[in-house]
């Protein structure tokens, strides 16, 4: 994904490794097993290198936003965002740090202490952008590795999981759907819903979250599934992924105040809630208008005098 800095790890070069092990094996023994061992490491097959716990497959030519959380005692160190492609452990190339844009203003991230998160936006997705990458927090310090995760990415022009809306938003105590999309290998795949913060997944059928707050999920079992909230609270604003098999894709919940007033109708009897704010300015509006007549009033008898 263009060019960026290198984050070089402390340990020798894949060469100086690979040189060290060819000398040895020529003169093979069974101590020599643990070197054959660092050869798989720093060259591992395709399918070991691709696996990975976050899995995102892609639209060609769009846009995505990866939420990456990180642990409190981290929010004054730089984070970043770093393309793998194959390299040896604890080396990458950084394509941008927090609060900035790289890589030809197409990647941004974007650090929110107050969450403990920061979100990386990849613009105008190629297949050549397909590959493992990290969500990173800097460390620094030779015998102190940065603390990474790792995202594998696969940019296609029919992605296998994607989502109708990126982003969805929703009142207190109101509900919102999502719509999941999958291709027809995934048909068979458990299907989930999972929050990011804590990774706690909800499956096919209705959880109850709170006494008035329940998740259901619903496969249609045409390529699709759908998630809704519902009985929204405040406290379920954030990040999620929509699951299934080994892929996932993210999604932004945000939630707003509940309405101001509510009204419901009990038989022919229309009642209206109001709320306390209500209350308060209608009972200012009625001291004001009380004022006003009482002035009126009072230039009444003026004039009749």
């Amino acid at each position: 994904m263009g060019t960026g800095s290198d984050a070089t790890a402390t340990v020798p070069t894949p060469q100086e490794q690979h040189r060290k092990c060819e000398n040895l094996l020529q003169h093979w023994n069974k101590s020599n097993m643990d070197c054959l061992l660092i050869l798989l490491l720093i060259f591992p097959t395709t399918e070991s290198w691709r696996w990975s716990e976050r899995q995102l497959s892609l639209q060609t030519g769009g846009t995505v936003t990866i939420p990456c959380h990180y642990d409190i005692k981290y929010i004054q160190h730089k984070k970043y965002w770093c393309y793998d492609a194959k390299a040896a452990f604890n080396y990458c190339k950084i394509l941008a740090y927090e609060n900035t844009t790289g890589t030809q203003d197409r990647v941004t991230v974007t650090d929110y202490p107050a969450q403990s998160l920061f979100t990386v936006t990849m613009r105008d997705l190629q297949s050549g952008d397909t590959g493992m990458y990290w969500c990173a927090v800097e460390i620094g310090g030779k015998s102190k590795p940065d603390v990474k995760e790792d995202i594998y990415i696969t940019v296609k022009s029919d992605p296998d999981l994607s989502v109708v809306e990126s982003s969805v938003s929703g009142q207190e105590g109101g509900s919102v759907s999502v719509q999941c999309l999958y291709s027809a290998g995934y048909q068979n795949e458990q299907k989930r819903w999972c929050r990011s913060k804590d990774q706690r997944c909800y499956k096919v059928g209705r959880t109850d979250t709170s006494q008035n707050s329940a998740v259901q999920i619903s496969n249609d079992g045409r390529r699709s599934f759908s998630v809704e909230m519902s009985g929204l609270q405040k406290s379920d604003a954030g990040w999620y992924w929509c699951k299934t098999g080994d892929l996932q894709v993210p999604v932004h919940l945000s939630v707003s105040d509940a309405p101001p007033a509510m009204i419901t109708h009990t038989g022919s009897t229309t009642v209206t809630r109001t709320t306390e704010t209500e209350r308060t300015a209608n009972a200012s509006s009625a001291v004001t208008t009380s004022e006003n007549i009482n002035q009126t009033n009072n230039s009444r008898m003026e004039q009749d005098k």
